[in-house]
């Protein structure tokens, strides 16, 4: 790895061009900001230096602060450990510099490396450079003066939005906003900084301190009207973070007292926020993310991957179609099959309807989604099977129908073929029962929809060969998704972890509490829908099958319940025909349905919970803990199982397939900010009381023992548990 370091050389011309090195972007490691010092010092005490251009190594000025410092510090505590920026290096030695600075910017400048070119007194960028403060999707703001110096520069509304949504924009807007002085081609880059610093020095430009600027603020009572409106929308994105309404303060402490002002709160808040459990959370996906693309004796094996040109899709449903846009959109050639000329329309016809989906929300163009078409083609036999380098079996959970066709494809398709199922419960090994290409056969399990969600578990059997993974993994990031490889045991992963999430929720509700006030609660902690109205998205023919699924592979800890039988014979299926917990109408939201209360006290007769037969006492915390300590639980028993290959990946998988909240570092890592010792406390009181569906795993139990976080990776079993 090459060593982080700041270079300057001195031309002719007058001009100290300092460079930043840190590949593969220039991140700003904290041994370089006393390196940067330096240099500048020594600029401005040059007699041969007029003027400096700052600029990155590489084709990048800088991707920002290295973030390995924020791990560091949730590991020790020690804040101490970030180094004096802000007014040390950006105002001091840059902003208010005796000599101009001008900021040369290639490919990125991102959170601190945008920072510094902020604190420059002008900035020249090549086309199509990525600008952006990213930092409040890390938990923190930007800690170098950007809450300070870019509402100055592009003002006070579009700055409010790059921070509090995370947007990055390109050089030409950066331009027209005012953030970027001119935008020049890349042989041209060097010689256009340089003039500029030149002229800048002559008094032939202006010298711009961006921070002592206030012409693009607007009056105080106009800010004021720009702020509340912030505070409203940052109550309704982030309600359970403090960040982005700690940038607001931020930002309006510099408009009321000054930039200097601001830049000091700045400081204090940064330094206050990367110890908070939302920056805790949001880092720890960061680097668990990746770590996924670590897999033992997969990626550590010299393989290299094969190229996938062209995939058949069986089956047109909802997942099939959604499957197939995902591969159309990237490019990969697409055969989809059906039984009939009818599905196979309707497919299509899904298909094109997704993409119209992307192009009226403006993350398509026209062009793109008509040039994604002509890559798909429909079939009603294996004729054009002949060269696909992968099948994906998107047909109904049916172990003969889906064996059927595996016997079959393996006949037709070439011996390099990967023959993938989106299977989300049957076990490979029975679906490749009647094949002789085991090694070939993997899971490729999307989360609905296909299109859209971002996760993609990679299932692998004992048999399934290191290539055919590594293959899978690669078309996975093709086609944005985020694989992670699991194991071939029921529900795998993610459905796997969630089992107990509703069956939880009827326990309560027959406990006599009301079905919405547990959606609420589980709404308000984080997730986008509660256990009982995710019931009635997927239909209780799919609960129904679930807990069939479930209660054979784990009856000892299954819960009976009678609510679904019940809502199912009173005529209610969900959303499917409009009537469930809540009541579906189209074009307006759910809406609690009153109608369900006789079902509800028919349900807790049957089960016969409630104490005295009166309805429990019980605090919304008490319900948060009731239904989601028995998902850590089980999560714990994925990783022991080695369906993962380390915890950090169960973290990133409940984030990317339940959106489980980011900022609570994906499941386990929740448990260990609650505090595992609470998590088996209550589980076992509760397990006492009302049985095993609750009783703790035994990798909870041993963990509190030795006092190991649940997500920390266990280093003795990661070899063994990398064979699943």
């Amino acid at each position: 790895m090459a060593e982080a370091s700041i270079t300057m050389e001195v031309g002719n011309d007058g001009v100290a061009l300092i460079t930043l090195s840190n590949p593969p972007v220039n991140a700003l490691a904290r041994t370089m900001f006393p390196a940067l010092k330096s240099k500048f010092d020594e600029a401005m005490r040059r007699n041969d230096v007029k003027a400096v251009v700052l600029t990155g190594e590489g084709g990048r000025f800088s991707g920002g602060f290295d973030i390995n410092v924020f791990e560091k510090i949730h590991k020790t505590g020690d804040v101490s450990l970030l180094p004096d920026v802000s007014v040390e290096i950006a105002v001091n030695t840059m902003e208010d510099a005796k000599k101009p600075i001008v900021a040369a910017i290639e490919g990125l400048a991102l959170g601190g490396g945008l920072e510094m070119a902020l604190a420059s007194h002008a900035r020249i960028a090549v086309p199509k450079v990525q600008l952006g403060l990213p930092e409040l999707s890390l938990g923190v703001i930007p800690g170098f003066g950007g809450t300070q110096r870019l509402p100055r520069l592009i003002g006070l509304s579009k700055a409010i939005e790059m921070m509090l949504l995370s947007k990055t924009i390109t050089s030409e807007e950066g331009e027209k906003l005012g953030l970027i002085d001119a935008v020049v081609s890349p042989n041209e880059l060097m010689k256009v900084a340089r003039k500029w610093a030149l002229d800048i020095a002559d008094r032939r430009k202006p010298w711009i301190r961006t921070l002592h600027r206030t012409d693009r603020i607007g009056s105080l009572a106009e800010a004021r009207l720009v702020l509340k409106s912030a505070r409203e929308q940052a109550k309704k994105i982030a309600p359970n973070t403090p960040q982005h309404l700690a940038c607001i303060d931020v930002i309006e402490e510099g408009i009321i007292h000054g930039g200097y002002s601001g830049v000091l709160k700045e400081d204090k808040v940064f330094r206050e926020l990367v110890v908070t459990d939302s920056a805790k959370g949001l880092v720890h996906v960061f680097f668990s993310q990746r770590l996924l693309s670590k897999v033992p004796n997969v990626t550590d094996r010299g393989l290299k991957p094969r190229q996938v040109k062209k995939v058949a899709v069986i089956g047109g449903g909802l997942m099939g179609s959604g499957i197939a846009t995902a591969l159309i959109l990237s490019n990969i050639h697409v055969v989809l099959k059906e039984i009939n000329a009818e599905y196979l329309q309707k497919g299509i016809k899904t298909i094109e309807a997704n993409l119209r989906g992307f192009v009226v929300k403006g993350k398509l163009t026209q062009d793109k989604a008509n040039k994604a078409l002509l890559i798909l083609k429909g079939s009603l036999d294996y004729s054009e099977f002949k060269d696909v380098d992968m099948v994906i079996e998107a047909v109904v959970e049916n172990v003969p129908l889906k064996q059927k066709i595996f016997s079959e494809i393996e006949k037709v398709c070439p011996a390099h073929c990967i023959l993938a199922t989106n299977t989300s419960t049957i076990d490979l090994n029975l679906v490749g029962e009647k094949t002789r290409s085991i090694d070939r056969i993997i899971g490729a399990h999307f989360f609905s929809p296909a299109h859209v969600m971002p996760l993609l578990e990679i299932v692998r059997t004992e048999r399934t060969s290191p290539q055919v993974i590594l293959d899978l993994m690669t078309v996975g990031k093709i086609i944005k998704k985020v694989p992670v490889v699991v194991g071939n045991r029921t529900g795998f992963a993610v459905n796997r972890t969630f089992f107990p999430y509703a069956q939880a929720a009827h326990f309560l509700v027959n406990l006599g509490v009301d079905p919405i006030r547990i959606d609420r609660v589980i709404t308000n902690f984080g997730l986008p829908l509660g256990p009982l109205q995710l019931q009635d998205l997927s239909g209780y023919g799919v609960a129904t099958a679930v807990w069939k699924e479930f209660s054979a592979a784990f009856p000892d800890r299954v819960l009976v319940s009678p609510l679904i039988d019940l809502m199912r014979k009173n005529g209610r299926d969900g959303k499917n025909n409009g009537r469930g917990f809540y009541i579906y109408e189209k074009g307006s939201k759910p809406k609690p349905d009153p109608s369900i209360l006789p079902i509800l006290e028919e349900s807790r007769r049957i089960a016969n919970l409630m104490p005295g037969g009166k309805p429990i006492s019980i605090s919304d915390q008490q319900i948060l803990e009731m239904v989601l300590f028995p998902v850590v639980n089980e999560g714990c028993r994925v990783v022991e199982e080695g369906i993962v290959v380390r915890p950090s990946d169960l973290n990133v998988a409940t984030v990317l397939g339940m959106s489980f909240p980011s900022y609570r570092g994906g499941l386990l890592f929740w448990g260990d900010l609650v505090g595992p010792k609470h998590v088996y406390g209550s589980l076992k009181k509760w397990s006492e009381q009302y049985g095993d569906f609750f009783k703790p795993s035994k990798y909870l139990e041993e963990r509190v023992a030795k006092g190991i976080p649940l997500s920390e990776a266990d280093s003795e079993n990661a070899a063994s548990r990398s064979r699943l």
